[in-house]
């Protein structure tokens, strides 16, 4: 089955359920190609599971999902990490290597992909330099403060040059200040071209992106699933 429309992202009648508990029902939805989305719901309402989705760390029960035109529900595993050199994702519990030094953390990606030495010193510094904490670059994690922490997840999920990049709960673990300086990064990046879709529940997120708005409630999309957000930045 190919996608009905050229958008960077597409799911068609999604459903996603674990045992007896329903995570996604029927969800059917477009984001287009340079579209900064916010993906906004209670806890439990299916976000994280939409996003697990869309990088193909979890298959749907039913339904079509395409990611920058290939359809991720029906990928080989051997496929799955080709499709996710193309998108960038960034945790709220950040998930880096606490051994390693921010510089290593960031160059993940690209040591994965077989980059030359040069080209991953290179695109490392810039992209440290891009989020502010090149200055870090040979520390550890745990010296950083969380939103230190936060930027080297950002920086390790764009260096690659990602066409997409989702984010989950991002700004959960930082304090209005750091929040806001995330979520300016988040504009940078999609200034450049990058789809970005970002899941919270935060309110103070809302604020500060004036953007279309998929609200999911009790794991299906809410009718202003195609909304903006009614307050300005």
């Amino acid at each position: 089955m190919m996608p009905t429309t050229d958008a960077m992202i597409q799911l068609i009648h999604v459903s996603k359920s674990y045992e007896r508990r329903t995570a996604l029902s029927d969800v059917t939805l477009d984001i287009e190609k340079g579209e900064f989305v916010l993906l906004v719901g209670p806890s439990g309402a299916g976000k994280s599971t939409l996003l697990r989705l869309l990088i193909g760390e979890e298959r749907p029960d039913e339904g079509q999902i395409f990611v920058n035109g290939k359809n991720v529900s029906r990928l080989k595993q051997s496929e799955v990490p080709f499709l996710r050199r193309k998108i960038g994702t960034v945790f709220q519990n950040f998930r880096l290597l606490p051994k390693k030094s921010v510089f290593e953390n960031v160059a993940l990606p690209l040591i994965v992909q077989r980059a030359s030495a040069g080209d991953i010193r290179r695109k490392v510094i810039e992209t440290l330099r891009a989020v502010g904490v090149e200055h870090k670059k040979d520390q550890l994690p745990g010296s950083l403060s969380t939103g230190e922490q936060q930027r080297v997840c950002i920086a390790r999920a764009i260096v690659n040059g990602p066409v997409v990049l989702l984010a989950d709960e991002p700004t959960g673990n930082l304090d209005p200040e750091r929040t806001a300086e995330i979520v300016e990064l988040f504009k940078m990046i999609n200034a450049r071209g990058t789809t970005v879709v970002v899941a919270t529940h935060d309110p103070h997120v809302m604020t500060l992106v004036n953007r279309r708005v998929i609200s999911l409630f009790q794991r299906s999309l809410s009718r202003e699933q195609q909304t903006r957000a009614s307050v300005s930045t």
